[in-house]
């Protein structure tokens, strides 16, 4: 089958900088495909061209199999629905003089649905559908916690009834128990509309706890990629496992740390050890 992506030797540059150089990666149907890498390495700069906020110096993004890298706007923009973005801030990625309602009702506007209560039906449903209160409707972001935002986040793309959700960093900047709430608010949705995610994390538990597959980026290449518990349990490559271990020191430790990575991770950096599969159980 055609995956739903198919990113072939994706170049960004600034200037002379390649920011993201020669990526190659595909995403199937309802699947989720994590990007991990270290602050800088490209992973954000990816997403974005994947969405074509920013377009490309060379390379294909295959989107159902319509390569959509150079296309002008015109021809883009009826396309853009079948795949949106959730961005790592959740307030500053939301309209402050909106209330959450009109805030998702905008894609559907922009979809063309002229009937005005109906939208704000529509709208109130998909609020709904994310967890939040009815009494929400009316708000604006700054009424909301941050991880009520990210769900207003994830509400508004889903209005678009995508194909592919890009996540960029969708659950940094959210303490454990939200974090965790909103992967399994993902997982609910993916389970009942099909939809694809490439998930942008620096968090490698986060990482284990939602993504089929990894795709490991550093100084904007692909330095590895694979199934998600071969890579976290054996990765090959040294820079793979040297974010490892700075993800399970105590020090720099953010978000969900699964104990059984944490005893994977130390039985393989011994000589002669043998890694068991993870299991991670998100503690």
């Amino acid at each position: 089958m055609t995956p739903l992506l198919s990113v072939q030797n994706l170049v960004v540059s600034y200037g002379t900088f390649r920011a993201v150089d020669d990526v190659s990666l595909t995403v199937d149907r309802g699947s989720t495909v994590a990007v991990v890498g270290e602050s800088g390495c490209g992973k954000s700069t990816l997403a974005s061209a994947i969405v074509r906020l920013i377009r490309p110096a060379s390379g294909r993004i295959l989107l159902g199999g319509t390569d959509i890298a150079t296309l002008p706007e015109k021809r883009l923009r009826p396309l853009r629905h079948r795949i949106q973005m959730v961005f790592q801030d959740p307030y500053g990625s939301l309209d402050p003089h909106l209330t959450a309602q009109e805030i998702v009702a905008e894609p559907l506007r922009l979809r063309g649905r002229h009937d005005r209560a109906a939208r704000a039906r529509e709208a109130a449903s998909l609020l709904d559908r994310v967890g939040l209160p009815s009494s929400a409707c009316g708000r604006r972001p700054a009424e909301f916690s941050g991880g009520q935002r990210q769900r207003i986040g994830i509400a508004r793309a889903l209005a678009s009834e995508p194909e592919l959700l890009v996540c960029d960093e969708a659950t940094s900047a959210l303490d454990v128990s939200v974090q965790a709430q909103v992967l399994e608010l993902l997982r609910e949705i993916q389970r009942d509309t099909g939809v694809a995610y490439l998930f942008i994390s620096h968090n490698l538990g986060v990482v284990r706890e939602i993504s089929d597959s990894v795709v490991v980026l550093r100084a904007g290449r692909v330095v590895e990629s694979g199934a998600t518990d071969a890579i976290l349990s054996a990765p090959a490559q040294p820079y793979t496992r040297a974010l490892r271990r700075a993800a399970l020191d105590p020090a720099t430790m953010r978000g969900r740390k699964p104990r059984a990575l944490v005893a994977a991770a130390t039985l393989s950096d011994s000589p002669g050890a043998t890694v068991a599969p993870v299991e991670g159980d998100g503690s």
